[in-house]
């Protein structure tokens, strides 16, 4: 089903991530770390759907989106963009296998930390966001989203990865094996992962290896 829902609000919370904040259909429910193929209800755009996590909570009153532009792409999160308070977007229901199932470790790159970002406010809101830990691998530092956020939430148990920049209170490279056992990775509880395919593909194969069973392995179908 869809649903149209106007912009209240808009702004970057970084050089490249949107916080777009709307309206919300009365009766629309989702759970934290789920997603809605979304569209911009304009002439040439109403068709170009693309997934975008809530990064609000189920109990808002509002939506809230936390989007990754890419203005080389000239695609929809170009054209989100350029929006204004008062533009209308276009949802579907929720959908996603995203959830939180205990506490365990959660391993993001890039826009893939949103569906985190429900879960752990979310958790913060229940006072249960204690024994999770969050890897967060991004290219640079001022890519991080809502870094203020996640130490904030997760105080000593959020650790930043950066791939293209070297500093020292950060790790450098990407997420693998030896950054997962530098972290002490508890094997026998749940890890949520989600970034890009070939980042998501490589830290599984490290998980497996690592005695990770497939069941424990949270990510999207």
């Amino acid at each position: 089903m869809e649903h149209t829902i106007n912009i209240q609000h808009i702004e970057h919370v970084n050089h490249n991530v949107l916080r777009i904040v709307t309206d919300k259909p009365k009766g629309y429910d989702f759970r934290p770390g789920q997603a809605t193929e979304l569209s911009i209800k304009k002439d040439g755009w109403k068709d170009k759907n693309r997934p975008f996590t809530f990064t609000s909570l189920p109990e808002d009153d509002r939506l809230e989106f936390t989007i990754k532009v890419y203005p080389a792409r000239d695609g929809v999160t170009d054209r989100l963009e350029g929006l204004e308070v008062g533009d209308e977007l276009i949802i579907s229901d929720a959908w996603g296998a995203i959830e939180y199932k205990g506490p365990g470790t959660f391993i993001a790159g890039g826009a893939g930390i949103t569906p985190f970002i429900a879960i752990f406010k979310d958790l913060v809101y229940k006072d249960e966001i204690q024994d999770n830990t969050l890897l967060f691998s991004n290219k640079k530092e001022r890519d991080i989203i809502y870094k203020n956020n996640l130490e904030a939430w997760l105080g000593k148990d959020v650790h930043f990865v950066l791939s293209e920049e070297s500093k020292e209170e950060y790790d450098s490279g990407h997420i693998d094996a030896e950054i997962l056992k530098k972290y002490n990775l508890n094997t026998a509880k749940p890890v949520y992962l989600c970034g890009p395919p070939e980042m998501e593909d490589a830290i599984k194969a490290d998980l497996i290896k690592l005695g990770v069973s497939d069941d424990l392995i949270v990510t999207e179908a």
